[in-house]
């Protein structure tokens, strides 16, 4: 039997696509590929985008920003030192890219300059560190990426 060339363009798009269609396939019904998205509430964090830029340029405007370090307790994040730290207040969220049941948030309460995150809440590998606070009616917003 013999094939002509348009019925050879033919059966190679068939097997193209048939190719293309086994790997869609095999990709969103098998269980071992996670598409979930990255937060629950992807829209409504969409919603509050803007707001957390407009916190970060106001981060800018400080002298110094939020630093932090790994210590042998845990992970310190030191706060600005000409701020008086009793009137700062907010939360700190740390996320786990690799797994979403490690993820916590912390409210700030401070006795110094100084928060500490305890060791013992923190596996190592990267993190995703999200600090939320205000001072004197002000809102600030500090992110970074982390490996403890």
């Amino acid at each position: 039997m013999k094939i002509n060339w348009g019925t050879a363009i033919v059966i190679a798009f068939v097997c193209f696509i048939s190719f293309i269609m086994y790997f869609v396939i095999s990709m969103s019904t098998n269980k071992k590929y996670n598409h979930d998205l990255v937060v629950e509430d992807y829209y409504g964090e969409e919603l509050q985008f803007q707001d957390d830029i407009d916190k970060e340029e106001h981060s800018k405007t400080l002298s110094t920003n939020i630093s932090w370090k790994k210590t042998n307790k845990g992970i310190e994040i030191s706060f600005p030192k000409n701020l008086d730290y009793k009137n700062i207040e907010g939360k700190v969220f740390l996320y786990r890219p690799s797994n979403k049941q490690l993820d916590f948030e912390t409210p700030i309460s401070l006795s110094n300059h100084n928060l500490l995150i305890p060791d013992k809440r923190l596996l190592d590998g990267r993190w995703n560190i999200k600090i939320d606070w205000q001072y004197n009616n002000n809102s600030y917003l500090y992110k970074s990426e982390i490996t403890y």
